[in-house]
């Protein structure tokens, strides 16, 4: 089973995606793509880390997602990602075309490979206003058609409100 679950900053898309695994029964690893480059991200990475269960796995990739995903993915095991815009982030960061290319497509052949239930975790930016910038353009436009190929994977995507969860795709 395949979930994306879409939200803005402090949309509740973490603590919902959290949830789901909690409630799936199964052994969980979480699969965080931050990196601490800042004191503010070191301390979202703290919030995170305090607020999921001890006996949780924890893997840390910032970049080759796909290379974790096909390692830790099992039957009987759910796989939550947190998340992908971080991890695209990391990419564009490189400005290496051709390896946020790689990885990407990397990612994308493996998603309907992976046994297990999967939960993908991502930043919705594409509602407000077009960034000035080329960067933030780039990443905009990068973030919006990864979701569009997740999404399309995906048996339930859904997206997060205020604290609300909307089913976009598939059944609650």
């Amino acid at each position: 089973m395949l979930e994306l679950i879409l939200g803005g900053a402090r949309s509740g898309k973490s603590r919902f995606a959290e949830r789901l695994a909690a409630e799936s029964g199964l052994p969980v690893t979480y699969i965080a793509t931050s990196r601490a480059l800042d004191h503010e991200m070191a301390e979202r990475i703290v919030h995170h880390r305090e607020r999921r269960p001890a006996h949780w796995a924890l893997v840390e990739e910032p970049l080759q997602l796909a290379r974790v995903l096909r390692k830790q993915a099992a039957a009987g095991r759910c796989l939550l990602v947190d998340c992908l815009t971080l991890w695209l982030t990391n990419l564009l960061m490189l400005d290496d075309h051709a390896r946020l290319a790689e990885e990407r497509d990397a990612f994308l052949e493996c998603l309907g490979e992976l046994p297990g239930r999967i939960i993908l975790v991502s930043n919705e930016t594409g509602l407000g206003v077009v960034p000035l910038g080329e960067l933030t353009r780039r990443y905009v436009d990068e973030a919006g058609w990864l979701h569009q190929a997740v999404a399309e994977r995906a048996q339930r995507v859904t997206f997060m409100v205020a604290g609300l969860p909307m089913t976009l795709k598939g059944v609650q």
